[in-house]
C-alpha cells in the first residue's frame, strides 16, 4: 500500500510541475509587462526643472574645484615639508 501512495504522490508532483511550467508566461509577455511597469513608474518621477538642473550642476562644479584646490594645496605643502626634511638630513 505505501508504495502505491508514493507513486500517486510522485505523479501528482510531476503534474504540478508541468502545470506550473505551462502557466508561466513566455519571455515576450514578461518583457512586455516589465516595460509597461517601467513606463508607469517613470510617469511618477518628478523631474527637475531646467533651473534646478543648472543650479545643481554649478554646485557640483564649484565643489569639484574647491576639493581640487584643497588637494593641490596639501600636495604642495607636503612636498615642501618632505624637501625640507631631506635637505635637513642630507646636510
Amino acid at each position: 500500500m505505501p508504495e502505491n501512495e508514493k507513486a500517486n504522490q510522485a505523479s501528482e508532483k510531476s503534474e504540478k510541475t508541468k502545470k506550473s511550467k505551462k502557466d508561466k508566461p513566455g519571455f515576450g509577455a514578461r518583457a512586455g509587462k516589465w516595460f509597461r511597469e517601467m513606463k508607469a513608474e517613470l510617469k511618477k518621477v518628478q523631474w527637475p526643472t531646467k533651473k534646478q538642473t543648472i543650479n545643481n550642476t554649478v554646485i557640483v562644479i564649484v565643489c569639484c574645484v574647491v576639493v581640487g584646490v584643497c588637494i593641490w594645496l596639501f600636495d604642495t605643502l607636503a612636498s615642501a615639508v618632505f624637501k625640507a626634511l631631506i635637505n635637513l638630513f642630507n646636510s
